[in-house]
């Protein structure tokens, strides 16, 4: 089903993928200039429904008014927490992990522990623009105060996160920065990862 919900920065789409008995939300988000029908997003969708976990894909406020620029974090994050609190009204008590993709993996990062997330999944991390890697982005992903899976290719010319600074990091052979190549193995590790937790977030 799609709904749509009201922010402070325009309207937000969800596509929500319900499970039979989820034991879980997982909510996604695309980069600055993509889609929620990215390979690897797609992908993570449809191991995770497998698993037993919802899956709600949020394209942003900027992205509906056709930007492909998201503006500044502190209006990005504000919308998104609206987002987020809109979902887990209709989800009460259910645990929610929240990821996204490149631009989408640091507003998770960013807004996990403020939104009540339980972890952040972060793909294709853009540690830093590219051919800059002096203007890293890691402070994001260590004050996401949440258990955050990365996973990179070893092609990324925005880099690849330093393993301390997540819960997890997978580095992909062969993958550059949309993840293409083999999405689905993207989506067995962030199924996989979530499902090894499941129990112990549920508590």
């Amino acid at each position: 089903m799609t709904m749509e919900i009201v922010t402070p920065r325009g309207p937000a789409r969800v596509d929500l993928d319900e499970a039979p008995e989820p034991g879980l939300l997982l909510v996604l988000t695309h980069g600055s200039a993509g889609t929620v029908e990215a390979p690897d997003l797609l992908a993570v969708r449809d191991a995770a429904l497998k698993a037993g976990v919802s899956v709600a894909r949020v394209t942003q406020p900027f992205r509906l008014a056709g930007a492909r620029a998201p503006g500044s974090p502190e209006r990005q994050d504000e919308a998104w927490a609206v987002v987020l609190g809109a979902l887990r009204d209709r989800f009460p008590g259910m645990p929610v992990v929240q990821g996204g993709r490149s631009n989408g993996a640091r507003v998770a990062c960013r807004t996990a522990r403020a939104v009540g997330a339980v972890a952040a999944v972060a793909l294709a991390f853009p540690l830093h623009p590219p051919g800059r890697p002096e203007r890293s982005r890691a402070q994001e992903l260590r004050g996401a105060g949440v258990e955050v899976l990365v996973i990179n290719g070893d092609r990324d010319p925005f880099g690849i996160p330093d393993p301390a600074d997540a819960t997890r990091l997978v580095v992909l052979p062969g993958e550059g920065h949309d993840l293409k190549k083999n999405p689905e193995k993207v989506g067995e590790l962030v199924a996989g990862w979530i499902a090894d937790r499941m129990d112990s977030w549920a508590r």
